[in-house]
């Protein structure tokens, strides 16, 4: 019996920027393990959305390299299922009627802020990230955007949202969001002082990762989220998304990261540990789980 309330659904996420590697095998095999031991549902997800580093050949070698190496997944883009599509540029609807939904009730505002302005801008990089906390240089004056009149009402979203100009999400300065991870057990992360306004919508024209990622879960229904640790602060704000949307948040089961020999985390540029190259030297999938999981 699962020991979640509604029937356990996972997903496995990966993005076609690069071929996947061995440590996005390890994080989704805890995935595949997870549902299984819970007698649930696994979701293949290819989050397409970054047009800058997207590249369609990726696609189709991360479905062959996942299935080679023993992944088997009950709804995807290459089977269908009931909450397609399961490409996320497909789903651009979705996310537009969340982000209005933000707008109307005052959360998120316009940035022309660039990475260089910010850099120059903030005081220290975040620890975890080592990414520099956003100063709020765009944000509105006072508590929030007051939405109960509608002379204060904020202005409709234009459509397409101007380009060089991105959409951050206001948080609430010094509220401890909390949550239990069921692998590295309490979290705790203040917001203004861990993190900073975010971006929900990139100036590039589409949705970023935290919004998607959010909207997609909801509307999948997943019940648990297992990824790697790397992304344990963006669960933080991520339950403020969930809030602000009036959404369940899912569990949360976040991953050590693999290391290559010098003690950096892996990433697509290691094309040794890459699964294409791994498949290519004839290697055995249940060998590599050994050595390596």
């Amino acid at each position: 019996m699962s020991r979640f309330e509604s029937p356990y659904r996972g997903r496995l996420a990966p993005s076609p920027t690069g071929y996947l590697h061995l440590g996005h095998a390890r994080t989704f095999w805890a995935a595949q393990e997870r549902a299984q031991a819970n007698g649930g549902t696994l979701v293949l997800r290819n989050e397409d959305i970054d047009a800058t580093r997207f590249k369609l050949e990726f696609v189709g070698a991360m479905i062959e390299d996942l299935r080679w190496f023993g992944f088997d997944w009950q709804e995807g883009p290459d089977c269908g299922g009931p909450f397609a599509p399961y490409n996320q540029s497909e789903r651009f609807h979705l996310y537009r009627d969340a982000l209005e939904t933000l707008r109307a009730d005052g959360f998120i505002y316009p940035c022309t802020c660039s990475r260089k302005d910010i850099r120059d801008a903030a005081s220290a990089p975040n620890a975890e990230h080592e990414e520099p906390i956003y100063p709020g240089t765009c944000r509105p004056k006072g508590d929030k955007w007051q939405v109960a009149s509608g002379t204060n009402r904020p202005p409709a979203l234009v459509s397409p949202v101007p380009r060089h100009v991105s959409l951050r999400f206001r948080i609430p300065d010094g509220e401890a969001v909390s949550f239990i991870d069921k692998n590295f057990g309490p979290r705790q992360y203040v917001a203004g002082r861990d993190f900073g306004d975010f971006v929900v919508w990139r100036h590039d024209g589409v949705p970023a990762y935290q919004l998607a990622c959010v909207v997609d879960d909801a509307a999948m229904r997943i019940t648990e989220v297992v990824r790697g640790a790397d992304l344990l602060l963006s669960t933080a704000r991520q339950i403020l998304l969930y809030r602000a949307l009036r959404l369940k948040p899912p569990e949360f089961f976040h991953c050590p990261l693999m290391e290559d020999k010098t003690g950096r985390r892996l990433a697509k540029r290691h094309d040794a540990l890459s699964l294409r190259a791994l498949r290519a030297s004839g290697i055995a999938p249940d060998l590599l789980r050994q050595k390596h999981f």
